[in-house]
């Protein structure tokens, strides 16, 4: 029986017709399809030109990470940023976890915490920076400058300008050339009142090294021996020269001062500007900012600018110049707080092993108990008889009627013979008014005149008080101020 499901088999005639129909179809079905496929391709937008994109352009070579560059301004005696000293003390303190026995990494430790406190006004940083150098000492005792170099720079922190010149004299011994000690130094025998070995100091470090920071030093020295025009041109190279921004802003912070203590306010502010907008931490800068503006008559803004200083770093030397500028202001209650404030940075500083009693005295002088004052200046013209002791403590033998002997110190802070060679008005309107108390008219009129042309706003409370005293000297009636105003 033939199976339904079976196809008959074709004949040999036929298939060569059926291979033809089916290739017809499959020709036609293309072509379709590829028609269809057009009609679609050709509705689509146009593409858009494929274009290569540009290179990026190459990202600048990264500067030195901030901890790098405070090692290299703790290792070279330059200002380092508030940021990198943190980063390189906590990389230090990492470290010394790991590696206890290294004592390079003491030393640069304790050189960190030393500038730390320096730009903070902390003297917590102090006791932490001792231990680490001592540490280096204990594990390295000879031929250990870095350590003992660093002893020096916290000594003269700590106002200990004996220490400061022993380690100081200590590291030179073991290597004469380390160039970095010598500015140490120099503020060690300036603090010790030896401007002598100060600028012999300075004189051997201008032949083995010359950099900004040591233009810097040398301005100093230059403006302590009384050469102002010498100081100002020293600053200005180191400005110039300075190799990072931290540095240019200690520079033109420098700058600042020495232009205020010129009587030059205009230029003092853009140097105290340009410092805070390079750094703008600088506490020095911010202050000197407030003892400008005070200057130029811009009052509310000089109370903002010490505010801010204090609130950064509330320095107890800041914190006596806006007392005394409340104070002339005859704003008694806001002046109490800020010296209150002093008190207590004192005592704090003095826990930290810092030797504060030169700015006590001077505020027990003025706005304390002078006999006070005296016998914290005596003990500290013993330990320490630099220019500013001798000045501050014959200020307060005047104010506490021991005028004969204020004056021979008086003498010490202004006459060069004596080693107060620096052009200071504040030192010269108290040596004036102690000639006046002691019956002095000729020499109390030319010191108080000094004093003004000196720099007619070095104080807002003595100001007034030099020109009352002036006039019931009976001195002539304006005297030339810088710039040609007259001191009326």
């Amino acid at each position: 029986m033939e199976n339904p499901l079976q196809s008959p088999a074709a004949s040999p005639s036929t298939e060569p017709r059926r291979r033809s129909r089916l290739l017809r179809r499959v020709l036609l079905a293309l072509v379709l399809v590829a028609g269809a496929l057009g009609a679609a391709l050709l509705s689509l937008p146009a593409p858009r030109p494929v274009t290569r994109a540009p290179a990026p352009a190459p990202a600048p070579a990264p500067g030195p990470a901030p901890r790098a560059m405070a090692l290299t301004a703790v290792s070279t005696g330059v200002p380092a940023s508030l940021p990198g000293l943190a980063a390189l003390i906590a990389e230090r303190e990492r470290h010394l976890r790991a590696q206890p026995r290294d004592a390079r990494a003491w030393a640069v430790l304790g050189a960190a915490y030393v500038e730390q406190g320096r730009r903070t006004a902390d003297a917590a940083n102090y006791p932490k920076a001792e231990d680490a150098l001592r540490t280096s000492l204990r594990l390295r005792p000879e031929e250990n400058a870095r350590a003992l170099e660093g002893l020096a720079a916290l000594a003269n922190e700590r106002r200990d300008f004996s220490a400061a010149r022993s380690r100081g004299e200590e590291a030179l011994r073991l290597e004469p050339r380390r160039w970095t000690t010598y500015p140490l130094l120099i503020d060690a025998y300036a603090g010790l009142g030896d401007h002598e070995a100060a600028q012999r100091t300075l004189d051997e470090l201008l032949k083995l090294h010359r950099s900004p920071a040591v233009r810097a030093k040398a301005a100093a020295v230059h403006w302590d021996r009384g050469r102002c025009e010498d100081a100002a041109a020293q600053l200005s190279d180191a400005v110039a020269s300075a190799t990072s921004p931290v540095e240019q802003a200690a520079y033109l912070e420098q700058s600042g001062r020495i232009a205020f203590e010129r009587g030059d306010r205009e230029e003092a502010l853009r140097h105290f500007d340009a410092a805070l907008r390079l750094d703008p931490g600088r506490r020095a800068a911010m202050a000197g900012r407030g003892r400008t503006l005070a200057a130029l008559g811009r009052t509310a803004e000089a109370l903002t600018a010490y505010q801010q200083a204090l609130a950064e770093q509330p320095d107890p030397e800041h914190a006596l110049e806006l007392g005394e500028l409340y104070q002339s202001l005859g704003m008694e209650q806001e002046a109490g707080p800020q010296y209150g404030l002093l008190r207590a940075r004192v005592r704090q500083g003095a826990a930290a092993g810092v030797d504060d009693e030169l700015v006590l005295g001077r505020f027990e002088a003025d706005h304390g108990d002078a006999r006070s004052a005296v016998r914290r200046l005596r003990e500290e013209w013993r330990r320490q008889p630099g220019t500013a002791v001798a000045d501050a403590l014959g200020w307060a033998l005047h104010r506490g009627g021991q005028d004969e002997e204020a004056l021979d110190f008086a003498l010490e802070a202004t006459e060069a013979a004596r080693g107060g060679g620096v052009r200071n008005a504040l030192y010269a309107y108290h040596r004036g008014m102690i000639e006046q108390s002691l019956g002095l008219p000729g020499p109390a009129r030319r010191h108080l005149e000094k004093a003004l042309r000196t720099n007619p706003y070095f104080s807002p409370l003595a100001v007034p008080q030099a020109r009352a005293a002036l006039a019931a000297l009976g001195g002539p009636p304006g005297t030339e101020a810088p710039g040609g105003a007259a001191i009326r």
